[in-house]
């Protein structure tokens, strides 16, 4: 919908709006002042996914590409804007901070902020013109994915966003050490091409950590190094062998595998989660034949539940009867905080049909871009040659800074830390949650992982939640839109691990806050 709010009450902002709208005035009649919305049509939609704050810096945006906004055009102050387009000053000053990072605005201190200057000309004729639609057969194997996520929002920093680690000093220090002393020494292996399946020494040191924390029965040689659990999930899809590629999913389930697998090609078929984690009989009945399955059993995404010891057994005696593969994702299985885990389905797997991805990213943090696999033993040198074509082999630097940490002990010592860290997190997180939102969200401390659901009640929409938090400063996931056939539930994901005790109380009052609008 278009917000209008009606007349301006100042002369600099009018010449804004005019030259926005194309227009060229010498003065600003009172009677002649017009809003925001009549001269330039900026449109905010609160049923978009799209946040308010995207949504105000792409029309910004596209009006100085196109040329609307000339070079140099005084941009109103954000609390003018907000209170014309009737959205919170902070959707506003996130849309300016998105136009002065990539340079298409700069500020004057004192003086407010400017479309900027050194645009070159080509640009913004370029970015004018019309552009002629690709036909749609063209685009039809990707039309179903374009849209599905917010890029913005995966590097957003405000709390609760998922996917976030620390890092204390003691582990920041030895970090730095060791990339210093792998700089300094710079062998000679770092001069050429190396090992598509990773350095010997980090798979050893990956192989000797999965066996004494998780039961994965394993050798170096079966363990192929990625850049974290996507890719080894893109790999995998390209090498499933077979031409029926029917596969699971978990329903709900985490999107990006969806994808993936739907832009490989493959017929996806949901089956339904529950209190024991994924439907064995059900995905049985549903897709008997399907040549993969893709799960979370350890701590399920996003619910947290684990898979019982009966549906592992029943799940493997499956794969083993019909040739299926198990794609097990143990993502965060580092960070459990009660009781003693279930062991993996590949330390149960007699029969070798157990695929078993991993992250560093997640142990250490995500700009490390280290993730591993362990594949069956048939499996391996057609996942190494498809881990080859795609980009010929991990960071060397990177896998040498990472190994010495593993063999050195410091890995075992910071995830013992991270783990006290996190409980502390979670339990100040749930407290702060019961305390100010009681009324309005159910939730349990989960024993594992580094996110938790809390689930609305009285039928309140986790979709309009999630875009009122986002305006308060908030950063919260909406449960209901990663189910696919299941009948979805509403709730909010929080992330926890990324963000100290002290700042876990004022951003829950936030989205209290958010609650009450």
């Amino acid at each position: 919908m278009v917000l209008r709010k009606g007349p301006l009450g100042f002369n600099k902002a009018y010449h804004f709006y005019a030259a926005a709208a194309g227009r060229r005035f010498r003065k600003a009649p009172v009677k002649n002042r017009r809003s925001w919305a009549e001269l330039y049509a900026l449109e905010v939609d609160r049923a978009a996914d799209a946040p308010v704050f995207r949504q105000i810096y792409m029309q910004l945006r596209s009006a100085i590409l196109s040329g609307r906004l000339g070079a140099a055009t005084k941009l109103p102050s954000t609390r003018e804007l907000a209170v014309q387009l009737g959205v919170s000053r902070s959707a506003a000053v996130a849309a300016f901070e998105q136009l002065l990072a990539e340079g298409y605005a700069f500020g004057r201190k004192g003086a407010g902020t400017y479309v900027a200057s050194d645009l070159p000309e080509p640009f913004a004729a370029i970015h004018g013109r019309k552009k002629r639609r690709a036909p749609i057969a063209k685009a039809a194997p990707l039309r179903d994915l374009g849209g599905f996520v917010d890029m913005t929002m995966q590097s957003d920093e405000r709390p609760f966003n998922l996917g976030r680690t620390l890092v204390d000093a003691r582990t920041a220090e030895l970090w730095r050490k060791l990339s210093a002393r792998s700089l300094r020494s710079f062998g000679r292996h770092h001069l050429g091409y190396g090992d598509p399946q990773g350095m010997l020494e980090l798979r050893r040191s990956v192989c000797d950590y999965l066996q004494a924390a998780r039961g994965v029965r394993c050798e170096p040689d079966q363990v192929v190094i990625t850049a974290g659990t996507q890719q080894a999930v893109d790999i995998v899809t390209r090498v499933l062998p077979g031409p029926d590629r029917e596969v699971w999913i978990e329903d709900p389930g985490y999107a990006s595998i969806r994808l993936a697998l739907i832009a490989a090609g493959a017929r996806v078929r949901p089956i339904p989660v529950d209190q024991h984690g994924i439907d064995v009989t059900e995905g049985i009945r549903r897709a008997p034949k399907a040549r993969a399955v893709f799960i979370t059993p350890s701590h399920q995404f996003p619910t947290g539940v684990v898979l019982s010891m009966s549906r592992r057994l029943e799940l493997l005696a499956w794969a083993r009867e019909s040739g299926a593969w198990i794609v097990e994702d143990d993502y965060a299985s580092e960070f459990r905080y009660g009781g003693r885990p279930l062991a993996s389905l590949q330390g149960l797997d007699e029969a070798e049909r157990v695929i078993y991805i991993g992250t560093l990213n997640k142990a250490l943090f995500p700009g490390l871009r280290l993730g591993y696999a362990v594949m069956p033993p048939a499996l391996v040198r057609a996942f190494v040659t498809a881990r080859y074509l795609m980009d010929r082999q991990p960071s060397s630097l990177c896998q040498e800074v990472a190994a010495a940490f593993m063999a050195e002990g410091h890995f075992a010592a910071h995830i013992r830390r991270m783990r006290e860290l996190y409980r502390g997190q979670r339990d100040t997180l749930v407290a702060a949650i019961t305390r100010r939102l009681g009324d309005h969200l159910s939730v349990d401390a989960p024993d594992q992982g580094m996110h938790l659901v809390a689930y609305t009640r009285r039928g309140l929409s986790d979709l309009t939640l999630e875009r009122a938090a986002r305006d308060h400063g908030v950063i919260v996931r909406a449960i209901s839109r990663l189910y696919v056939e299941a009948p979805p539930r509403s709730g909010l994901m929080l992330g926890f691990s990324g963000y100290p005790r002290q700042i876990i109380a004022p951003a829950i009052a936030r989205l209290a806050r958010a609650f009450e609008q």
